[in-house]
C-alpha cells in the first residue's frame, strides 16, 4: 500500500485497554502503520458526551497515550484531540452542511443514551452526544483521510462523513474533501470470557474484560474461570465459549497451540483445561511483553508527555491548512498563521 494514503482512527480515553480493544483496534493499528501514513487520535472531546470528571479525563488521556506507546503505537502518529483545537472548530462548519434528520436516525445515539440514563445521570443527555458523529466527520476530513479502520458498529458514521463531505463539495464546486473509504481489516470480535454471547466491555464490569496490563496471576485467573458453556451450542456446533477461547488463541499469534488444540477438539478430545492455559500463556506472553515497554516509559513521564505534546502541535498544521482553505471556500475570515 502506497505510504501517501492517510488513515484516521481514534480512541476514547474511557474504561481500561483490554484484550477486545487490544485486539480489535490497537495491534491493528500498529500493523496498519507500517503501510500507511497513520495519525491514531485520543478523542477526549468525545469522551466529554457521557459523564465524566475533568481529574478522570485528564487523567486517562494521559495513561491512554502512554498505554499505546507501550504497545507498539509510534509516538509520530499520536496525537490529543483536544491539542487541534482546529477540529472543533471545522465542527461547526460541517454541523451547517449536515441534515437534523441524518443526525436523528443515527443508532448509537440511542444506544448511548440510555447507557447515559443507567449511568445514574438522571436523564440527562447531551446535545453533544447527538451531534458527535459530525465532530467524528470532523475528525476525519480535516486530514483529508483516504481511509478510516472502521468496524460494523461504525458504519452508519462513516456513511455519514462521506454524506457531509460530498455536500462540502458540492458547495465548494470541487472535490475538497476525499470521500473516505472504510478499510475492513480482519480484526477479531472478542466476546467476554464471562458471557460469550456479549463483547468484551469495561462497562460492563472487571469480569467481563481482560486488562492488557493485569498481572499474570490476574490474567489467568480470569481465563481458567471462562465460560465454555459445553451444553449450550447445537449438536456438533463448537460452544460460543469454547469460540471464544480459540478466536483469543488465534488472536495472539500461538498458530501452534491453536492448531494442536483445534484438532484435538475435532477428535473429540480436547481437555478445556489444556485450551485455557494456552490462551493465558499467549496473553500473558503478550501483556509481559507490554508491562516491561510501559515501566520504561514511564521512567521519565515527563520526557514522553513532550514528544506526545510535539507530535500533536506537528498533526495540528495539517488541521490548520484544511481549515483555512474550508473557511476561505466558506467565504469565513481567517486567521494567517
Amino acid at each position: 500500500m502506497s505510504q501517501n494514503k492517510t488513515i484516521l482512527s481514534g480512541i476514547q480515553p474511557t474504561g481500561k485497554l483490554h484484550f477486545g480493544r487490544y485486539f480489535g483496534a490497537v495491534e491493528n493499528w500498529k500493523r496498519l502503520q507500517e503501510e500507511y501514513d497513520c495519525l491514531y487520535m485520543v478523542v477526549n472531546y468525545h469522551a466529554m458526551t457521557m459523564p465524566f470528571t475533568a481529574k478522570a479525563l485528564a487523567e486517562n488521556s494521559w495513561e491512554l497515550c502512554f498505554n499505546l506507546l507501550a504497545c507498539g503505537i509510534k509516538a509520530e502518529n499520536i496525537f490529543i484531540q483536544s491539542l487541534v483545537p482546529e477540529h472543533v472548530e471545522l465542527n461547526w462548519i460541517l454541523n451547517c452542511f449536515t441534515g437534523y434528520g441524518m443526525l436523528s436516525r443515527m443508532t448509537q445515539f440511542k444506544d448511548k443514551s440510555q447507557q447515559n440514563e443507567e449511568s445514574g445521570s438522571e436523564g440527562f443527555i447531551s446535545a453533544g452526544l447527538f451531534t458527535y458523529p459530525v465532530l467524528q466527520a470532523a475528525d476525519i476530513l480535516i486530514y483529508r483521510a483516504h481511509y478510516v479502520p472502521v468496524g460494523k458498529d461504525q458504519e452508519q458514521h462513516l456513511e455519514l462523513t462521506r454524506n457531509i463531505a460530498q455536500r462540502f463539495n458540492n458547495f465548494a464546486g470541487r472535490e475538497f474533501f476525499p470521500t473516505p473509504e472504510g478499510l475492513y481489516t480482519k480484526v477479531p470480535k472478542v466476546m467476554s470470557t464471562a458471557d460469550p454471547t456479549r463483547k468484551m466491555s469495561a462497562s460492563l464490569g472487571d469480569k467481563h474484560n481482560i486488562d492488557v496490563f493485569a498481572d499474570d496471576n490476574r490474567i489467568r485467573k480470569q481465563v481458567r474461570s471462562a465460560v465454555t458453556d459445553a451444553g449450550g451450542a447445537d449438536a456438533g456446533a463448537m460452544s460460543a465459549g469454547v469460540s471464544n477461547l480459540f478466536s483469543l488463541l488465534d488472536a495472539s499469534g500461538n498458530a501452534e497451540a491453536h492448531a494442536s488444540l483445534l484438532a484435538d477438539y475435532e477428535a473429540g478430545a480436547l481437555q478445556y483445561a489444556d485450551l485455557k492455559e494456552a490462551v493465558a500463556d499467549s496473553l500473558i506472553a503478550i501483556s509481559r511483553e507490554i508491562r516491561e515497554n510501559l515501566a520504561e516509559l514511564k521512567k521519565d513521564r515527563k520526557a514522553v508527555k513532550d514528544q506526545i505534546k510535539q507530535s500533536s502541535a506537528d498533526i495540528r498544521k495539517r488541521a490548520q491548512e484544511t481549515l483555512r482553505e474550508a473557511k476561505d471556500i466558506c467565504g469565513l475570515m481567517n486567521v494567517r498563521f
